[in-house]
């Protein structure tokens, strides 16, 4: 913690505070609103499709639901690179596809619809770190019992109406705590935003990596800082959620 932590936010902090180049602009603060957008979105798509999969595991749970299933959330084990290369290729061909058909039709140019657009940012990372919300509300659906769910059909409820008033209000823990997962791994993600990102359009990983590159720390320094504390802030929430549910849990079991 000392020497892989405390040490380095603390240079951070003095560079960010006390250097005469640190970089406290309008434009820091737009990067910075940048990056709060981009990783709040990724993180509600990421915990709203990996709910509907994961309670499609639960209600269908056919070897090749489980393969679908298991097949979108291997994006975590791809390099961002890559995968951004994966996500630009179908995205730019359908772009020139329906450039090219109203060129012929209508004589308009559409020009980039998917591709370089804040809409394949978002896409890129739910790609990329589905596999890390899924995994917590798998979590949490396993802990709801198959018998609470029968009594709530007998009642006769279908499953959307299941999933809405007895699986989402049980899991809210886990739904946070995917969404905060991915809130983080958004926010440091380098190599899919430096490929997909928007013209003139800069995140605090991408600031950084600029500043960092031509050896200006000082000015890079409120940004890293701002990214370290994006990343230390849900921990903590974590982690005092965590400490106050388990004595909670030893009553219960006492």
């Amino acid at each position: 913690m000392l020497l892989g932590f405390a040490v380095p936010a603390a240079v951070l902090a003095d560079y960010a505070f006390t250097g005469p180049q640190a970089e406290w602009s309008a434009e820091f603060f737009r990067h910075a609103r940048n990056s709060l957008g981009l990783s709040a979105a990724a993180a509600l798509v990421a915990v709203a499709l990996a709910t509907l999969l994961a309670y499609a595991a639960r209600q269908q749970a056919g070897g090749m639901v489980k393969a679908a299933i298991r097949l979108a959330s291997v994006g975590y084990a791809i390099p961002g690179a890559v995968l951004a290369i994966g996500v630009l290729i179908p995205f730019a061909a359908f772009d020139n596809a329906v450039d090219g058909f109203l060129r012929e039709t209508i004589g308009v140019s559409t020009g980039l619809i998917l591709s370089g657009t804040v809409a394949a940012l978002v896409f890129a990372y739910t790609v990329r770190f589905l596999a890390v919300s899924l995994g917590a509300v798998e979590a949490g659906l396993g802990r709801i019992t198959p018998g609470m769910e029968m009594a709530a059909r007998t009642l006769g409820h279908t499953p959307s109406s299941t999933l809405r008033r007895l699986h989402l209000p049980m899991i809210r823990g886990s739904l946070l705590t995917g969404a905060l997962l991915v809130f983080v791994d958004t926010m440091k993600e380098l190599p899919a935003t430096l490929v997909l990102r928007p013209f003139n359009f800069d995140t605090l990983a991408t600031f950084v990596y600029q500043y960092a590159s031509d050896e200006r720390l000082e000015a890079c320094a409120p940004a890293a800082l701002a990214i370290v504390a994006a990343g230390v802030l849900p921990v903590l929430l974590l982690a005092r959620s965590v400490g106050t549910a388990r004595p909670g849990a030893r009553r219960n079991g006492d």
